[in-house]
């Protein structure tokens, strides 16, 4: 290599008088300018992970009394199911910082799954859970996914759906987390294995196992079907906590006969006297998913299981005034947007209560006759004089009996 060579930068051109410094090697040269640049592109596209690591490191990380303080700010009541996921998400994001060591303890990852019936607060206690840790967080349907090679959509598109909250930085994807709804909609249909293909129900349980447990998997970015030339990005799920949530309808026969409730003589009449018929969810076990329909490699893959209790008259009030994100502190911000004072009488609250009791939708139930009820007001009460609104129990009855004559 001439002289001229070796005093000019080989990426960029420039002399050794037209620099800082220029660095010489064996065969060729980098000026300061050309290293700044690649150490740029270094930080973007492999410093990332280093980067993450040292802001998790230095963010303190709240204790379970911490985390289940702020889940009471938004969930009403299902203290069991809150104090489980508390420790639980706490122990992960411990593992997630611990220091490599040669003791030979390595901790593993403790996803979760959360059983009660609809409007419970399942979605709502981990979406909650995300948002306070500030980690990317995505809701996945379970319904929608088949086995690979049938019409549906594949399990990566899980991760696809996380990197796409994480704003595809996959180092921040990686210590996301994962609500899984719907799981019991995947049971098998009977309790042996199946003899034909069961593409969307225990086909999908074999297809979660390695993402639960754990693996390195090819993540199209865009989703998988529709756009197969697509690059692929690798996604470490080691490090991705799965809350898994269903409603399991009928479990509770299955409880029941485990706890042989239904067993005639002495020591069953007993039996019953201690067990809550009302709130069989209480007693379930690992053994009463299997005999759903969960497949034990999935079942062992999700090794704490916690359930929430079902919605009570005095939880359904709470819920809909005392949150700091409740239906009745919507419904005011709303009118106040638009300048109007909303208000509620007492007796009109309890009346929302009872209609929902009788719906047996849970929380849900609240919102769609809250809903409902408002959307007379919310139409006309922007193009008028008002400043005031009070919503009385004769103006609800009023307007859920207009609803019932249409609907009938």
């Amino acid at each position: 290599m001439s002289k001229k060579s070796n005093t000019r930068c080989s990426f960029c051109g420039r002399s050794d008088r037209d620099v800082n410094l220029l660095l010489t090697g064996l065969d060729a040269c980098i000026c300061d300018e050309c290293l700044r640049q690649g150490m740029l592109v270094l930080n973007e596209h492999q410093g990332s992970a280093t980067v993450q690591n040292a802001a998790v490191a230095e963010t303190p990380l709240p204790k379970p009394m911490d985390i289940k303080a702020h889940l009471d700010q938004y969930v009403i009541g299902q203290d069991e199911a809150k104090r489980t996921l508390a420790v639980a998400v706490y122990n992960h994001y411990k593992r997630l910082r611990q220091k490599v060591e040669d003791d030979g303890v390595e901790l593993e990852k403790s996803n979760i799954i959360m059983v009660g019936s609809t409007g419970t607060g399942k979605t709502l206690l981990a979406r909650t859970i995300a948002k306070m840790l500030d980690v990317p967080f995505t809701i996945v349907d379970a319904t929608v996914f088949t086995e690979a090679g049938y019409v549906g959509e594949d399990v990566e598109s899980i991760l696809s759906r996380l990197l796409q909250a994480a704003d595809y930085n996959v180092a921040a994807a990686e210590r996301g987390i994962v609500f899984i709804d719907e799981i019991d909609k995947v049971a098998r249909k009977g309790d042996n294995p199946s003899i034909t293909r069961d593409v969307s129900g225990e086909g999908v349980q074999q297809a979660l196992l390695k993402l639960l447990e754990g693996s390195s998997v090819n993540v199209p970015p865009k989703g998988g079907r529709k756009h197969p030339d697509q690059d692929y990005v690798k996604l470490d799920t080691s490090n991705i906590l799965f809350i898994c949530g269903g409603a399991f309808d009928g479990i509770e026969r299955k409880i029941a006969q485990r706890l042989n409730t239904h067993v005639v003589g002495y020591n069953s009449v007993q039996n019953v006297k201690r067990i809550d018929q009302k709130d069989m969810m209480k007693y379930i076990q690992p053994q009463d998913l299997k005999s759903f329909g969960l497949i034990p490699e999935l079942i062992g893959r999700l090794p704490v299981l916690t359930h929430l209790d079902p919605l009570d008259r005095k939880a359904l009030r709470s819920i809909l005034t005392e949150p700091k994100n409740s239906l009745i502190r919507q419904q005011k911000k709303l009118f106040k947007m638009d300048g109007i004072e909303l208000s509620f009488e007492e007796d009109a609250l309890d009346y929302i209560v009872d209609k929902a009791m009788e719906f047996k939708l849970g929380a849900r139930g609240l919102r769609s006759i809250v809903e409902d009820v408002m959307q007379e007001a919310q139409f006309d009460a922007p193009s008028s004089d008002k400043t005031k609104l009070v919503i009385t129990k004769e103006y609800i009855m009023d307007r859920l009996a207009r609803s019932e004559r249409l609907a009938s």
